[in-house]
Parts: structure tokens; sequence; C-alpha cells
């Protein structure tokens, strides 16, 4: 099967990392996944909610689609986000929680803001694969400083997307696939092939436990391969400012 890309079924698009896009923030990543482009920055506060335990840290994500990003414009949600952005912001946070040892950071909260220039499918993965650059240039940033230990990465973590298109598993669906597909899946995986989440909706056909397992390894290797790709970022030298 030739995807309407030329891509075959297990290809990814092609995949660009920035890092240190911006200046202030303490990590900052622009990320284009073929069309779709995510700008992902990690703030730090030195102070935590207050449903956060003493002596514990905390990561929260926030996520707009910026109003050019999409066919048409998509209006800013300045007072109340919609469901789906909110959904996005929990997954997103989630995510990068479940990859950092929030004891080992202090009372020190972490902003992971993703904000999508360009959208075509997928932006909510790529924010996440995104977001962990980001999230480790800023813990970098604290070990630099001498203001925590040690970097407390509990295992890298990247995020795919799946799907079944004309009865045929695909991997990194663009937008056009992900309008059309049977099958819609997300998922996020750590370094050791843990699932972190996973989120598929039948649209238009039911999934067999089968197709289901299929699914699965199919997005596992693409989640390796981003694995690859943060690693080889992460360890780019870069000039200091």
């Amino acid at each position: 099967m030739e995807r309407c890309d030329g891509r075959t079924p297990g290809d990814l698009r092609p995949v660009k990392i920035h890092r240190q896009y911006t200046k202030f923030a303490a990590g900052s990543v622009l990320m284009e996944l073929g069309d779709t482009k995510v700008l992902v920055t990690t703030t730090i506060e030195d102070r935590t909610p207050r449903h956060v335990p003493d002596n514990v840290g905390w990561l929260t994500a926030e996520y707009a689609l910026l109003p050019s990003s999409t066919h048409e414009r998509a209006p800013r949600e300045r007072v109340k986000v919609s469901g789906r952005t909110h959904e996005i912001q929990r997954l997103i946070g989630r995510s990068l929680r479940a990859c950092v040892d929030l004891t080992k950071i202090g009372e020190r909260t972490l902003t992971i803001d993703a904000d999508v220039i360009q959208a075509d499918g997928g932006t909510r993965t790529a924010s996440i694969t995104a977001g962990y650059i980001s999230l480790v240039d800023a813990l970098r940033q604290l070990h630099t400083q001498g203001l925590i230990s040690e970097i407390p990465i509990i295992s890298p973590i990247a995020a795919i997307s799946v799907g079944v298109l004309n009865g045929t598993p695909i991997l990194d669906l663009n937008y056009e696939e992900d309008v059309m597909a049977e099958v819609d899946a997300n998922l996020v995986m750590n370094a050791q092939g843990e699932i972190m989440e996973f989120q598929a909706t039948s649209e238009k056909a039911p999934l067999s436990r089968e197709g289901l397992d299929h699914l699965l390894d199919f997005g596992a290797q693409g989640i390796q391969r981003l694995l690859k790709l943060q690693e080889e970022a992460l360890e780019e030298l870069l000039q200091p400012c």
C-alpha cells in the first residue's frame, strides 16, 4: 500500500528537531513531523500547587493551536479551554510526569507549553516527543546550576499515532489519513517498551484483538525510531549563548 504522501505503511514522516529554539525558556524544542510543526518549551518556577506534598516537585502542561495553524483560523482560547484541549493537556502532563522522579527536583513546578504552529495530524504525540527533550534540557540546566544533584529521568518516552486505513495498519497518520482511518490511536511508550498511554478509537470498523496487538507492535517500532532521534538530538553539542 502506498500512502497519499508516498510513504509505505511503516514509515514515519520526515522528523526535524531543533533544540534551544527560544532564548528564555529553560528548555525549548521546535519539532517538525512532516508538515506538523510544534514549539514546546519548559519553564521552571520555585513553587508548587497546594495539592503537592512538601519537598516534592510538580509538572504540568498546556497546549494550544495557534490561530493560523489549521486551514481555518483557530480562535484563541482566552478564558476557557475546549474539552479537546483540556484532554490533550492532561495527556501531555501525565505522560511526562511518568518519566521524571519529581521527588528529586525540590519544590519546583515544571510547565510544559506546547504550541502548534502548523497542524497536519499527530500534534499531541509530537508535543510529548518534543516535550521530553525540552524537559531534559530544563533538568540539565537545574543540574548545571547546582540546584539538583542529578538529572532524575526514570526513562525516556516518546509518542506516535497508529491506525488502520483501508484495512492496512499505518504509522504516523497525517491529517488526511486521520480523517479517513477506520481506526485511530495514540501510543505513548518508554524505552523499556512499557505503555504509558494508549488511546484508540474504532471510527468506522471494529478492531480485533489480533489487530490491536499488531497496532501496538507497529507503534513500538515507530517509538524506537523516535527514541533514537531524541537521543541523537540530546547528544548534539550546541553553541552557548
